[in-house]
C-alpha cells in the first residue's frame, strides 16, 4: 500500500458524521443542512436540453484535450470575464472533470516525490490541497488566515528557508470558507515570490461568480495581465487557474471545469492526464459549451444568492459575530460569545433544532500555535431562501436559549 495514505485525515463530513453519531436530532423540526457546499438551485433548463440533444455523444470516446468548441468557449469566457487578451485555446486551456480532481492531479504533475518539497496552502483550506501534497510525496505547509486582515494570509511571515522549499502554492479566491478575495497588491507580492523561488501557483476560483458587491472578484489571470506578468515572453508564467460550472451554473453533477494559464505547465499536465484517463464525456462537453456561452442564468443565480445573504446575515448577527463575505456562498461565523466551542455548537444545534453546520476546526489544521477555524462554524447558504431563513431563525433561537 502507498504509505502516504496513512497521512490522510478523515474528510470534514466524515468527522461530522462521527460527531453526530451519538446524537438524536429533535424530530419536532424537519432536518435542514447548511453543512455541505452543494448548490441546490435548479439546473437551468437550457443546459439540461443541451445534454439531451447531444446524447449521441455517448457512442464516442472523448479526447483528454477536449473538443475545440469547448476550449474556445472557455477561452472566450475568460477573455470576456477578466478582460484578457486573446488566449490560445490549444495550449492555454484544458477542460477537466471538475476542479476537484484537477487540483489534486496538478500536484502529481509538478512535485518531485519524496524530495523535501513543500506544498503551501491557506489555513483553513479545501482538504484536497493537503491530500494532493501528501500523495504526491510532498509535505503541506499552512499559512493561517487572519480575521484582522479580512482573512488574508500573512505570507510575509513565512521564513525564507520555507519559501526555498515550496514547489506549489494553492490559493482559493474567493476563499473557502472565508469568502475573502485577494487584492491586486496580494497578487503582486505572490507573483514576485513565485518568480524569486520558482514555485507554481494553483489558483482555485470556483466561487468567482457568486459575489455580493458591485465589482466582480479579481481573478489570478486578470491580475497577471494588469501587472504585466510576462516572464521571458511567456504570459501567465508558473500560474494555473482552476474554475468550474458547478457553482456558477448549478450543475455539480456534470463534473465540468477547466484549467488555464501557463502553456508549459498545461502541456505536462495534459501528458499526465492522458495516462490518468481523465477525459470529459462528449455529452457533458456539449452542455458545457452552452453554459460557458451564457451569462443570463449566472446573473439570475447571483441575484438569488444576494437576496438570501441580505435576509439571513442580519438575523444571525444578533447572536454571533458574522459578516457578509466578499464572495462565495458561505457564512464564516465566530461563535465564541455563545460559550460553546465550534464542535459543541454544531452538536447541540443538531440535537436541539435539527440544523447541521460544519465546525470550523474541521476545515483547518493546528499550525503555528493555533487552529484558525476553532470556535467558528461554516454555513453553506445553498438551499432555497425559505429553508435558509428557517435555519437562521432556529439558530437565533438556539443562541438566545444559551444566553438565558
Amino acid at each position: 500500500m502507498n504509505p502516504h495514505l496513512d497521512k490522510l485525515q478523515p474528510y470534514p463530513f466524515e468527522k461530522l458524521r462521527q460527531l453526530f453519531a451519538s446524537v438524536t436530532p429533535n424530530q419536532d423540526y424537519p432536518a435542514i443542512s447548511l453543512g455541505m457546499g452543494e448548490p441546490k438551485h435548479p439546473t437551468p433548463p437550457f443546459i439540461q436540453q443541451a445534454l439531451i440533444e447531444h446524447i449521441g455523444g455517448l457512442a464516442n470516446y472523448p479526447t483528454t484535450i477536449g473538443s475545440e468548441a469547448l476550449r474556445k468557449a472557455i477561452a472566450g469566457w475568460l477573455e470576456r470575464r477578466y478582460g484578457l487578451p486573446a488566449l490560445d485555446p490549444a495550449t492555454q486551456v484544458l477542460p477537466v472533470n471538475g476542479s476537484r480532481e484537477a487540483l489534486f492531479a496538478l500536484a502529481q504533475t509538478v512535485i518531485t516525490p519524496d524530495s523535501g518539497q513543500l506544498v503551501m496552502s491557506p489555513n483553513p483550506f479545501y482538504q484536497i490541497y493537503e491530500g494532493a501534497a501528501y500523495l504526491a510525496g510532498a509535505e503541506p505547509y499552512f499559512v493561517n488566515s487572519d480575521p484582522s486582515r479580512n482573512f488574508a494570509c500573512d505570507y510575509d511571515s513565512v521564513p525564507e528557508e520555507v519559501w526555498k522549499r515550496v514547489r506549489l502554492l494553492y490559493l482559493c479566491s474567493p476563499g473557502n470558507p472565508t469568502g475573502a478575495v485577494l487584492t491586486l497588491t496580494d497578487w503582486e507580492n505572490l507573483f514576485a515570490l513565485s518568480e524569486r523561488h520558482g514555485f507554481i501557483i494553483a489558483a482555485d476560483e470556483c466561487y468567482s461568480e457568486i459575489y455580493h458587491g458591485d465589482e466582480p472578484p479579481l481573478g489570478a489571470m486578470e491580475a497577471a495581465h494588469k501587472l504585466g506578468l510576462n516572464t521571458a515572453g511567456k504570459p501567465y508564467a508558473r500560474l494555473v487557474v482552476f474554475s468550474s460550472l458547478s457553482k456558477r451554473s448549478n450543475v455539480p453533477g456534470m463534473r465540468s471545469g477547466f484549467v488555464a494559464g501557463d502553456a508549459d505547465v498545461l502541456k505536462k499536465f495534459l501528458l499526465y492526464r492522458t495516462y490518468h484517463g481523465s477525459a470529459m464525456s462528449p455529452v457533458v462537453q456539449a452542455a458545457s459549451v452552452a453554459a460557458w456561452n451564457d451569462e443570463t442564468h449566472v446573473e439570475a443565480n447571483r441575484a438569488e444568492y444576494r437576496a438570501k445573504f441580505a435576509a439571513i446575515t442580519p438575523l444571525l448577527q444578533e447572536v454571533m459575530d458574522v459578516a457578509l463575505p466578499d464572495a462565495g456562498f458561505y457564512l464564516w461565523a465566530d461563535v465564541s460569545r455563545t460559550g460553546l466551542s465550534d464542535t459543541e455548537f454544531a452538536q447541540r444545534l443538531h440535537a436541539e433544532y435539527n440544523v447541521t453546520v460544519l465546525p470550523g476546526s474541521f476545515l483547518a489544521r493546528d499550525a503555528h500555535g493555533i487552529n484558525p477555524g476553532r470556535n467558528r462554524i461554516r454555513m453553506a447558504l445553498v438551499a432555497e431562501a425559505s429553508e435558509g431563513l428557517e435555519a437562521a431563525r432556529r439558530i437565533v433561537q438556539f443562541c438566545k436559549n444559551l444566553n438565558k
